[in-house]
């Protein structure tokens, strides 16, 4: 076990920010998970790809970075496929690998960043497909005692970019393996949501496959966010609000071009981009930080920002979005 002191995030995560921890702890196995525990280290912080995070000043804690790996087929018939992944493993690299393997599911996952392990955390989702969807269990271990446990969907509770792990159990688990069953044949392809069937037209894909629809996703998602290799960012910052069918009819009638995807019989999920672009945060910037100038529901760092300010930017946003529309939007990122 290696503790590298007072080591810098910067490198560690996706929006760019400069912050320092107390220690930088890689862990590769859960041998290296129970000497930490072993040797009384704390306070302790989980980190996966730091895709999904945002530093708002520099951490008080050892930073465990999740670097567990491994794809391993542990069942399969004639239908379908059970597979364990590292928690460590990049989602997007799993997800090219399912498909090289003709077994689907998460293909239109494609180019989502982060760590395998921080999929079901946050219950990733994109086009019409959360991670839940070909889920099945997972192992973690307890930080303060060690012990080994396994989650099961029902154990996980999932909602929307929601876990047990974002709200009771939160920094309590290490999640170490996730097992995903995926489908060999008889699956049906998710070509509904967003842009995916006209990007297949323009590819001029009349029947298309897995690696069919993961690249006109991959396609989809470098046109509209930016690369964080560019431009400091994490993505999707706010959650899409869901509002109930009486308040989206009243928002109809002030605002008839404003879009809407029923979720439940009464239920209308709206999407932050629109809610803040007609709110005027649309490629607005303040020094080093602001919003992207073509999808307004990316927070991004120029270079030089600080992680204060862009939580201040988020709160202004959710207020004006609050006055205009009457309806309040989350964060989907998480800020430590």
């Amino acid at each position: 076990m290696t503790i590298k002191e007072n080591q810098s995030l910067r490198p560690f995560n996706t929006f760019g920010l400069d912050a320092s921890c107390l220690g930088l702890i890689r862990i590769y196995s859960v041998e290296d998970l129970l000497d930490v525990i072993k040797n009384n280290i704390h306070p302790l912080r989980i980190l996966g790809g730091g895709s999904n995070i945002l530093l708002s000043g520099d951490i008080p804690a050892y930073i465990l970075k999740n670097e567990i790996k491994g794809l391993t087929i542990i069942e399969e018939d004639e239908n379908q496929v059970l597979v364990e992944v590292g928690a460590g493993e990049p989602w997007h690299q799993f997800v090219m690998w399912s498909i090289a393997h003709g077994f689907a599911g998460i293909e239109n996952l494609a180019l989502i960043p982060g760590t395998v392990g921080a999929a079901p955390m946050q219950n990733i989702g994109a086009y019409g497909v959360e991670q839940e969807m070909a889920f099945d269990k997972l192992r973690a271990t307890h930080l303060t005692t060690g012990t080994e446990s396994v989650f099961t969907k029902t154990d996980c509770a999932f909602g929307y970019r929601e876990s047990v792990f974002k709200n009771e159990l939160k920094d309590q688990y290490f999640i170490t393996h996730v097992n995903y069953r995926l489908l060999k044949k008889d699956y049906t392809l998710h070509l509904q949501y967003g842009d995916i069937q006209k990007t297949l037209t323009n590819m001029s894909v009349a029947n298309p496959g897995l690696e069919d629809v993961a690249a006109a996703v991959i396609e989809i998602r470098r046109s509209k966010l930016p690369d964080p290799k560019k431009i400091g960012n994490a993505g999707s910052f706010f959650k899409n609000p869901v509002v109930d069918a009486t308040k989206y009819d009243e928002l109809k009638l002030l605002y008839p071009e404003i879009p809407g995807y029923p979720t439940t019989e009464n239920n209308v999920k709206l999407p932050a981009g629109w809610l803040i672009e007609k709110a005027g945060y649309k490629g607005y910037r303040s020094g080093n930080i602001g919003v992207h100038q073509l999808q307004a529901l990316v927070l991004v760092n120029y270079g030089g920002g600080q992680g204060k300010d862009i939580q201040n930017l988020a709160h202004k946003i959710q207020e004006k979005v609050w006055e205009i529309f009457g309806v309040r939007i989350s964060p989907e990122v998480n800020f430590w």
